[in-house]
């Protein structure tokens, strides 16, 4: 993806025309990143725009079945087809790293065959440094631009975690500390209805991957048929709240797409391979910044951003921030979020924050991430709920049982 790729992917984000998306898939891995983040914009994007875009979680081009075969010869660990009964040549799923074909093991399992589109590799690398050194002319002329949105950290953000996703024996490693967690904190939270794969790992590599197979439908295709509900929805918020804020390691690529409902009530979190992790001042700042937004003591969420900064406002500019801050929210309290996005004024408080003179740590952009898609997500199942005050029963059940 060039300059003038990377400008019309931009262009035909944020314009007025329908979104290409055979254009976006062949500018590569970077631009098909970049789409699958604005998918949930519905904040300030047109929402047939953001449907469309959606389609980037799942409907991307195939492999053609002579790639199928020639992946398997190349990567598959040594004797990997003695143990199947059977594999089919034609995916079940797409998705913008790699495709999964079902199987049948020869002990009768049945399996998910996963396999990465190894080709993307140097071309992301590519890609992610030629948009750097645009961004880096850009800030060049606009310093403020680093502080405001820091388009540098957001794009590293992305690197990182689609090159963890590019070997599949991160999502080995972390489907394996996510079901840990799950174990360690299921005693003090109720962590009931989720589920993890059971994976193959004698069979996996970094370019193949054999878990169970799920007969399920994702969040996505239930967003698409309207048939998610707000209940569900919330008790994702909580599960991802229990993993972000006590545990300090979450899924690190939390859309739609990559979670799942096996037997019609049972949540998966597919592909695991890059963890979002959060610590110190952010994750212990950030619950309490919640807490306080969600009882709607905005001084205390001012002084809350203020703690997570690695240069603290003191003084008469501290004042100033907080007068702006209470700007901000104003008119906030019971607002839905088809009134007001949770993301949008996250991103206004962030660059409130910025601006003010704050400085927060790279940690921010994947809770930040992760919070954009589950606020998305509600925007399209729930508009008319107050989520704040619904978020209020978690953030207490979370202060009482850590307590």
């Amino acid at each position: 993806m060039n300059l003038l790729g990377f400008t019309r992917l931009m262009y035909m984000i944020y314009g007025k025309g329908p979104v290409d998306l055979d254009f976006i898939q062949g500018q590569g891995l970077l631009a098909v990143k970049i789409g699958q983040i604005h998918a949930l914009r519905i904040d300030f994007l047109d929402p047939e725009k953001c449907r469309q875009l959606a389609q980037l979680y799942r409907h991307t081009a195939s492999l053609p079945a002579e790639s199928f075969h020639r992946l398997i010869a190349e990567h598959a660990p040594e004797g990997f087809l003695d143990a199947f009964d059977s594999i089919e040549e034609t995916p079940f799923a797409s998705a913008s790293i790699g495709q999964v074909h079902r199987g049948r093991l020869k002990t009768g399992e049945e399996v998910a065959v996963k396999l990465v589109k190894s080709d993307y590799t140097t071309d992301f690398r590519k890609d992610v440094k030629a948009v750097e050194i645009f961004f880096r002319a850009l800030i060049s002329f606009y310093p403020k631009l680093k502080r405001v949105a820091n388009p540098l950290g957001i794009l590293e953000d992305i690197r990182r975690y689609t090159l963890s996703e590019l070997d599949l024996r991160n999502e080995l490693r972390g489907q394996e500390t996510l079901r840990a967690l799950y174990d360690e904190l299921g005693g003090d939270y109720d962590l009931s209805g989720l589920g993890f794969l059971t994976m193959y790992p004698e069979l996996s590599g970094e370019n193949v991957l054999v878990s169970e197979y799920i007969d399920g439908v994702t969040l996505d295709e239930m967003l698409e048929q309207g048939t998610l509900t707000y209940e569900r929805l919330l008790r994702i918020f909580f599960i991802v709240g229990v993993y972000m804020f006590r545990a300090g390691t979450f899924h690190g690529d939390i859309h739609p797409g990559n979670i799942m409902v096996r037997n019609g009530t049972e949540l998966v979190f597919v592909d695991n391979g890059s963890l979002g992790y959060v610590e110190g001042k952010i994750k212990e700042g950030l619950f309490a910044f919640f807490d306080a937004l969600s009882h709607y003591d905005f001084p205390r969420a001012a002084t809350c951003l203020n703690k997570m900064s690695e240069r603290e406002l003191t003084g008469q500019a501290y004042d100033r921030f907080l007068a702006a801050f209470l700007a901000v929210y104003e008119g906030f309290e019971g607002k839905t979020v088809s009134e007001v996005s949770l993301t949008r004024q996250m991103m206004l408080t962030i660059k409130l924050g910025v601006n003010s003179g704050m400085e927060f740590d790279k940690g921010m952009f994947s809770v930040v991430r992760a919070l954009m898609y589950l606020d998305g997500m509600v925007l399209r199942c729930a508009p008319d709920a107050v989520l704040m005050e619904d978020i209020r029963t978690f953030v207490e059940s979370l202060q009482k049982d850590s307590g």
